[in-house]
This record gives C-alpha cells, sequence and structure tokens, in this order.
C-alpha cells in the first residue's frame, strides 16, 4: 500500500523490493540510539521514492514523551549530523521554525525557536564583555503560517534571506509517519530542503536551493499520522481487504483524519527542547551543552 509519509526511511522501506538504483542506505546503532542513513543519487529514484536527491538521517530515539529530561546522547547524535550537514562555513545561519503554534501537533517549528541562541546581533564590545568571543552568527524566527499572517512561509524566508544573506537555513517542522510507533521517537535530519505542510496534505513552497539559494538542512519529528494510512498500515493484508478495498471503505472521511497521540502536548515540548540544544550545540561547538541549556533556556 502507498502509505503517506515524510520519512525517507519508511519510503526507501516500501520500495526497497524494486531493487532501484540511485539509492544507498546504511544503518548503525550509537548506544541506545538507532541511525539510518538514505542517501538518493539519481532522479529516476528520487522520482519513484517521492524524495528530492539528496541525503536523510533519521536517529531513533526513546519516546520524547517518556523522556524526562533531554538526554546528552540524543542531543550530540542530533548535533553530530546536523553539523556535519550543514558544512564548515562559519557564516550566518537562519533557523526557521514552520508551522502554526496554535494547533499543537505543529507547533513544533516555533517551539524549537523559543529555545534557539540568536546570536546574530551579539557582535563587537558587546560579545567581549559577555564573554561570548567567536560566536557563530544566528539568526531565528518563527514565520507563521498563511491563514494566519495572509504570507507564504516561503516567501518571507525568501525575502529574509535576501536581506541578511545566510550561508544555509535550517527549517524545522513537524512530519508524519506511517506508523504509529515512530511517532515522537524519530528525528529526520535531511540537505534536501522541506515543503512546509506536506505532512497533512497542505504542501506549500517548497524551501530548498533551487528556491532559495542557499543549501536548506531540514529537521523534522514525525506527530501525526492520517487516517487512511493508519488503517491501512494495521488493516492490509487482514480480513482478505487490498489496498483498493480499504481505500474504499476509508475515503473520502478518512483522508480528512490526522491521529496524533494523547501525549503530544509533553511530545512537543520535550522534542522541542532536544531540537534546539541541538541546533545550538551544532552551531556553537566551543559552547558547552551545559553553557547552551543555560543561555537558551526559554
Amino acid at each position: 500500500m502507498n502509505f503517506r509519509t515524510d520519512l525517507a526511511m519508511e519510503l526507501e522501506q516500501q520500495h526497497r523490493s524494486e531493487g532501484l538504483t540511485g539509492v544507498e542506505s546504511e544503518e548503525w546503532r550509537a548506544g541506545q540510539l538507532s541511525i539510518n542513513r538514505i542517501r538518493i543519487t539519481q532522479e529516476q529514484a528520487a522520482r519513484r521514492i517521492g524524495k528530492p536527491v539528496g541525503e536523510y538521517v533519521t536517529i531513533t530515539v526513546p519516546a520524547f514523551s517518556d523522556d524526562v529530561t533531554a538526554a546528552h546522547d540524543e542531543i550530540e547524535a542530533m548535533a553530530e549530523q546536523i553539523a556535519r550537514l550543514v558544512g564548515d562555513d562559519k557564516g550566518l545561519v537562519l533557523v526557521a521554525g514552520l508551522g502554526n503554534v496554535q494547533i499543537t501537533p505543529d507547533a513544533l517549528g516555533p517551539k524549537v525557536i523559543d529555545g534557539m541562541l540568536a546570536t546574530r546581533h551579539i557582535q563587537g564590545e558587546v560579545a567581549r564583555a559577555a564573554g561570548l568571543e567567536g560566536l557563530r552568527p544566528v539568526a531565528a524566527i518563527a514565520p507563521g503560517v498563511l491563514g494566519q499572517t495572509g504570507v507564504e512561509t516561503g516567501e518571507i524566508i525568501a525575502a529574509i534571506v535576501r536581506d541578511i544573506k545566510p550561508c544555509c537555513v535550517i527549517a524545522v517542522d513537524a512530519l508524519a509517519s506511517r506508523s504509529l510507533e515512530r511517532l515522537g521517537r524519530t528525528v529526520q535530519v535531511a540537505n534536501s530542503g522541506i515543503s512546509p505542510g506536506s505532512g497533512v496534505a497542505n504542501a506549500r513552497k517548497e524551501l530548498s536551493r533551487q528556491t532559495l539559494g542557499v543549501p536548506v538542512v531540514s529537521i523534522g519529528v514525525p506527530t501525526v499520522v492520517d487516517g487512511v494510512t493508519l488503517a491501512g498500515d494495521l488493516m492490509t493484508g487482514r480480513d482478505g481487504l487490498d489496498e483498493d478495498e480499504l481505500r474504499a471503505r476509508f475515503e473520502p472521511r478518512g483522508c480528512a483524519m490526522m491521529v496524533t497521540p494523547r501525549e503530544i502536548d509533553l511530545l512537543i515540548r520535550r522534542a522541542a527542547r532536544v531540537i534546539s540544544l541541538a541546533i545550538n550545540r551544532a552551531l556553537q561547538p566551543a559552547i558547552s551543552l551545559t553553557d547552551i541549556a543555560a543561555l537558551s533556556a526559554p
């Protein structure tokens, strides 16, 4: 069944039996964490899988809703992958928290911005007086959504990029998964850009090197699964139902349903904190994680 998902790992698994060329997959463990890396290197494979050419790293962590505190290993593992995809350029980075803060499953991006260490304005004597020389310049924004502002998220970010000229954009957004088991338990970091709203079938103008003129690293956590996908995941092959029968039974009403965990408030709050610490750690490696946590406390 063609499940709806934003996770490259799930899409690659769905098409693995086809023997696609131009797709490389590897997986390893780092302590309690499982890390999967997918590289899509050919346009034909990208079209078949439904993801642009690029690299996708998925880190499976203990459920955010179960962790009382942000785990050091999780933050360091995420920071390592973010830093690697952002690159060695020490120039300005723009961090954009995508989504609607008033809708809890979509509030991940704006909540991450609450914990960002914005440093673009800390320069010269101010930085020396505060003992923060050598900071990488970082700007952070939560642009809201079209329904709140009347302006496309992509238009807002593109205008900011033209004005402040960052060397890279980091975009954080909530994602959709095909499996309830991955909700709030995986973090995807990719260098192929992102289409805001794609997880809920409301894709807007993409944010990518092609549209912004600078590299775009996306970070996301799956917070929802749509009704038809969930039903298909649970029921395909049961009671003799095939894909067409499932779709006939659950569509169109099922397409309008998005399922999210009941502990979504806790999940979003803790995931946002871990991701903001990981981004700060990746962009400011000279500062200890303890100091970053103190400086960026929302």
